[in-house]
């Protein structure tokens, strides 16, 4: 029962400095049961009856006025420039966003050959309605709804069918990378949840929308499979399955060791293995700056053998739960003890940024790259078609900032400390 209490307790006290959850994820019974015990209404997408349709007209003076001429060989004895036409009343307007109102109108002729059969221009390709807006219209409504986060109905589907070509270079540059950052989040479509994947670099990023999570939604990305790089992710197991290197994301684990600092001051190796991964990071980042290939040994090796020794100490205060008698399959573990297995069985995929100068402490990258999907989703709510949720996959993320989380971490759990030290100074 005593454990119990202690595992509900610890529920409760996450947040978003120790633990994934986001800072939104806050929300107390009272504000739950408020916010969502009114019934919602289910309406059909669109028009509701009784509404009365809106559409653009044609305007009587478009700023310019295009006559399409015949052109080419009509028949076997004449071209298009060698017969007289005739303006017709037929004609098509496109609607271009600049900074001023431009209407551009397009005219169409026709005209009789000496044969007897008549001719008639054709309107260019894309037009294909009496007034509609140009490329400029839709190339602005797809930068309102997708980074400004307006809400929308089908904005991003004619430009998300232009943009393969790029898709594809970028995902093939991503298999090519050196090192890239995996990450997946969900997504609520018309109801459901649904994952999306992730798989970036500083410059480039490509999604993957998936029904489901997990293995399958990776597997159907395709990329992860030919990736043969140092892949940075946040220690999930559907990723281990993939023939590459492997390093862990550094901020989960402060975020792990911060919670268990606060919820159990009787182990004093989880606030000692924050001080060494904080100063392992700026260890690491003082040889970047002095444009060293790698770390000195002396250094590398001390932070090695601290790193065992304070697992040693965690491990003799986290044994293993026994299994009871007559009960079968493993036995729930608790967090500290998990967490300390995972430090020891991945020391490799821990440290990975000591050994390897690309490789970075965290996997934040990831996460900035799903930033945007995740203000949208906060926005919008949710996406009522797999059209909408496929084509904002096709937008490029925000550029990376440089977040000071290490910092913010050593003050949660060094409070007792004067001030961050200067091996805290982090850079992204």
């Amino acid at each position: 029962m005593h454990e119990r209490i202690q595992e509900l307790e610890a529920r409760l006290a996450k947040d978003s400095h120790n633990s994934s959850r986001p800072p939104s994820f806050r929300l107390s019974v009272q504000e739950a049961t408020t916010t969502f015990a009114a019934p919602i209404q289910r309406r059909k997408p669109g028009g509701q009856p009784g509404r009365r349709g809106v559409t653009h007209s044609l305007v009587d003076d478009p700023d310019q006025c295009v006559i399409i001429p015949l052109t080419g060989a009509l028949c076997v004895r004449r071209g298009g420039t060698e017969i007289a036409t005739t303006v017709l009343v037929e004609r098509c307007q496109v609607v271009e966003v600049v900074i001023q109102r431009e209407v551009i109108e397009y005219r169409i002729v026709s005209g009789t050959c000496i044969c007897g059969r008549a001719q008639r221009s054709t309107f260019p390709a894309g037009i294909e309605a009496p007034v509609q807006y140009g490329p400029s219209g839709s190339a602005f409504a797809v930068y309102m709804t997708q980074y400004q986060l307006l809400p929308y109905q089908r904005a991003v589907r004619v430009a998300a069918t232009r943009l393969e070509g790029p898709v594809t270079a970028i995902r093939d540059a991503l298999v090519a990378a050196p090192v890239a950052h995996a990450e997946e989040t969900s997504r609520r479509v018309n109801g459901t949840l649904h994952g999306l994947p992730v798989l970036s670099t500083n410059r480039l990023t490509a999604y993957s929308p998936h029904p489901k999570r997990g293995a399958e939604a990776l597997d159907a990305f395709g990329l992860l499979s030919q990736f043969v790089g140092v892949l940075v992710y946040d220690h999930g197991s559907a990723y281990e399955r993939y023939q590459c290197l492997h390093a862990f994301c550094n901020a989960h684990h402060l975020r792990e060791l911060i919670a268990i600092a606060g919820r159990s001051p009787s182990q004093p190796w989880a606030t000692d293995m924050i001080t060494l991964l904080c100063q392992a990071n700026a260890v690491v980042g003082e040889t970047q700056a002095q444009d060293l290939e790698t770390l000195p040994a002396s250094n590398g090796e001390h932070l090695w053998a601290r790193y065992d020794t304070i697992l040693s100490k965690a491990e003799a205060g986290n044994p293993p739960r026994p299994c009871r008698p007559g009960t079968r399959g493993r036995v729930k573990q608790s967090p500290a003890c998990n967490l300390v297995r995972r430090l020891r069985k991945r020391r490799n995929e821990v440290l990975r940024f000591l050994t390897d100068r690309r490789v970075p402490f965290d996997n934040n990258q990831a996460e900035r790259g799903l930033r945007i999907p995740k203000l949208k989703q906060k926005a919008s709510g949710c996406f009522r078609s797999d059209t909408g949720r496929r084509g904002l996959c096709r937008h490029p993320p925000l550029p990376p900032n440089s977040p000071q989380t290490i910092r913010r971490y050593f003050r949660l759990a060094r409070p007792d400390l004067p001030g961050p030290p200067q091996y805290l100074n982090w850079s992204s």
